[in-house]
């Protein structure tokens, strides 16, 4: 009897802890296979660098290589892609970010040193260098890729060209200008009105500004009449008004001068602020509607 007492008790405590021994057992389980599966798959991502991003960007890239067609004469064999930001439709102007290298501004800064000279105007009907005094008061100095021996101005040509989709024969030489304390250009149009200029062989399309310096203060280069403000006939053309772009070396600055029908867009007037506190240099490339063979 004493014997049957003791088993009975003994089956009776293992039926009380039965079930709380194997739910425990089972959150045990549960808990290390979850935590073992989420180390396991960071660790995994870890190794193999799995971030969606980067391997967007891959698949992108194989999917690009296995859809490229012949290219003409004139084409390319790979793909180009220039990262840019809309700034504007009122204007189109878009920007460039990180367009060139710090090294290759410093070194176009360097070889237009030696030949600036003060800037001057194209004038219109009426207008003289003694009226017209102010307007513009940088120093500058054109330059053809042909001119830079480094080949830096031929590298940043041919980008510029991908990005504006526009050949290089249809730029201009490269107008390498300065801006010290003071200096500014008040409010203009790029192209040239045939009423107010004479009669155009060609048109200046597009305008496409390599910032080759970063300015502490003031040296924006502003478009007033962006999105149709401050067109009321009040405007000055020299208060820095309006969609203002702040210089950082490396950056482009893309916009266009005219419409598609070849009219030229009032909102493209634009400008250079005083510079307030440091040095702006900036590399002009402008862009025509016809090739230039001059």
């Amino acid at each position: 009897m004493k014997a049957k007492t003791v088993k009975g008790n003994w089956s009776w405590r293992t039926k009380k802890f039965a079930l709380p021994s194997v739910f425990l057992i089972c959150i045990f389980f549960f808990l290390a296979g979850f935590f073992g599966s989420s180390l396991f798959s960071h660790s995994k991502g870890d190794l193999y660098g799995v971030r969606p991003r980067p391997r967007l960007l891959e698949s992108t890239t194989a999917e690009a290589d296995n859809y490229l067609l012949p290219a003409g004469e004139t084409g390319d064999d790979s793909i180009t892609s220039i990262p840019f930001q809309v700034l504007s439709w009122k204007p189109r102007a878009l920007y460039f970010p990180k367009f060139a290298s710090a090294e290759q501004c410093e070194s176009i800064i360097d070889i237009a040193k030696a030949g600036l000279k003060p800037s001057t105007l194209a004038l219109r009907k009426g207008e003289t260098e003694v009226n017209t005094k102010g307007i513009r008061t940088s120093s500058g100095v054109f330059l053809s890729a042909s001119d830079d021996k480094s080949g830096t101005l031929d590298v940043i040509e041919e980008k510029i060209a991908r990005a504006t989709k526009i050949p290089r024969i249809n730029g201009e030489a490269f107008n390498i200008l300065r801006y010290e304390i003071g200096q500014k250009y008040n409010s203009h149009y790029d192209a040239f009105n045939p009423s107010e200029y004479g009669p155009q062989k060609s048109q200046r399309l597009a305008s496409f500004l390599l910032y080759l310096t970063d300015v502490e203060e003031g040296g924006e280069t502003m478009f007033p009449f962006e999105d149709g403000q401050n067109m009321d006939g009040s405007y000055n053309y020299e208060e820095c008004v309006g969609l203002r772009v702040r210089p950082r070396q490396g950056d482009g600055l893309l916009f266009y001068s005219l419409f598609h029908n070849g009219t030229i867009d009032p909102t493209s007037l634009h400008g250079s602020c005083p510079v307030i506190k440091g040095e702006k240099w900036v590399a002009t490339k402008w862009i025509r509607d016809q090739e230039q063979y001059d």
